[in-house]
């Protein structure tokens, strides 16, 4: 009776777990975390994923949110557009990769706020070279997405000689410091018109002592 009893709770705790990991997937994502994989998904953008997690946040990382049987750009692309703010995390060879690229001119496109990683490659050394199974058109995307970032304050962190655990932490802090001014700005912007203006003649009126 007793071991009934134990199984039973055990089943309803699994069940429960997994209604909620089912009701987080469905949550939309809000910092787009775009990398090459070969590069750096076992370090940087890993650890970041799993940092953001734990604050509460919902991050797309292809490997964590993608399963069998879903369509490729359809769900990248997806994820960019629910984003909040993206995460670029250039490596070496960032620049040979068609997804890499595609993500981070669709980004761009959409004005979301882009937090550029440079990991063991400087902005200088980042080109987009012509591939031939690229358009002219796409050529010319990636490109200019590519520059942007790259005129864009962010990050640098060479993995021979800096700690991953202290980078990854601060990184993550200035990630949700963005994400804490986005959803300020969305507060402020949804407030009636008529509190903000009375808010404003606040400003000039006497104060009374």
């Amino acid at each position: 009776m007793q071991t009934s009893l134990a199984m039973k709770s055990l089943l309803s705790h699994q069940r429960k777990i997994t209604q909620m990991m089912a009701r987080r997937m469905m949550e939309p994502c809000d910092v787009f975390l775009n990398h090459r994989s070969p590069d750096t998904k076992r370090t940087v953008a890993t650890l970041l994923y799993d940092n953001l997690k734990r604050h509460g946040f919902n991050p797309f990382l292809d490997e964590k949110n993608m399963k069998p049987g879903d369509k490729l750009f359809e769900k990248i692309n997806g994820g960019v557009m629910e984003s909040k703010i993206g995460v670029a995390v250039f490596s070496p060879r960032y620049c040979e990769s068609y997804f890499c690229l595609h993500e981070l001119a669709l980004l761009t496109a959409l004005k979301k706020k882009v937090i550029p990683i440079f990991c063991d490659v400087k902005p200088s050394q980042l080109r987009v070279v012509k591939n031939a199974k690229w358009s002219e058109e796409e050529l010319r995307r990636f490109r200019w997405a590519l520059d942007e970032a790259k005129n864009t304050v962010g990050l640098t962190f060479n993995s021979s000689k800096g700690n991953f655990s202290k980078f990854v932490t601060n990184a993550s802090n200035i990630i949700i410091e963005s994400m804490t001014e986005l959803q300020n700005e969305e507060k402020m912007k949804c407030l009636p018109s008529t509190k903000l203006q009375n808010e404003e003649k606040m400003k000039y009126l006497p104060s009374r002592v």
